[in-house]
């Protein structure tokens, strides 16, 4: 991957770990207990909520830190897979006026599926520790 695309990745990589970090934060701020409620008003085991808010809480961090990406990635996207059929299609593309549509699930996950597909090795946490060598970097570029 060239330099150029390693920013391109290393800036949807940031974006798509804080939005995540910030999605399960307030999911336990709030009360997990809520977000409980709703999954199971929605036919959704209660116990997928803490699944859910924990892979967003914790799979942020990683994003964040460059830790784990593609796996991350690949939890992300079949999140918003679920997210879009189980609750957001029924209520189209752009909402229903009192719900929002899939468009940025949509969003988040096309970002969620380059990054499981291609990585993001700039300035990360996995380059550090695994000894990911910076010369491929230099060479493709």
């Amino acid at each position: 991957m060239t330099q150029k695309n390693e920013v391109g990745a290393l800036i949807l990589r940031l974006t798509l770990g804080i939005l995540f970090f910030i999605h399960g934060l307030v999911k336990f701020q709030g009360g997990i207990e809520n977000t409980v409620g709703w999954f199971e008003s929605i036919n959704i085991p209660g116990f997928m909520a803490y699944v859910v808010a924990l892979i967003e809480l914790v799979g942020g961090i990683a994003l964040i830190i460059g830790f784990a990406t593609r796996l991350v990635s690949v939890l992300i996207a079949l999140i918003m897979v679920g997210a879009i059929i189980t609750a957001k299609l029924p209520v189209g593309l752009l909402g229903n006026g009192q719900m929002a549509g899939y468009e940025l699930d949509l969003a988040f996950l096309a970002i969620a599926i380059y990054l499981a597909i291609n990585g993001s090795k700039l300035l990360s946490l996995n380059r550090v520790l695994f000894n990911q060598n910076s010369n491929e970097l230099k060479s493709a570029a």
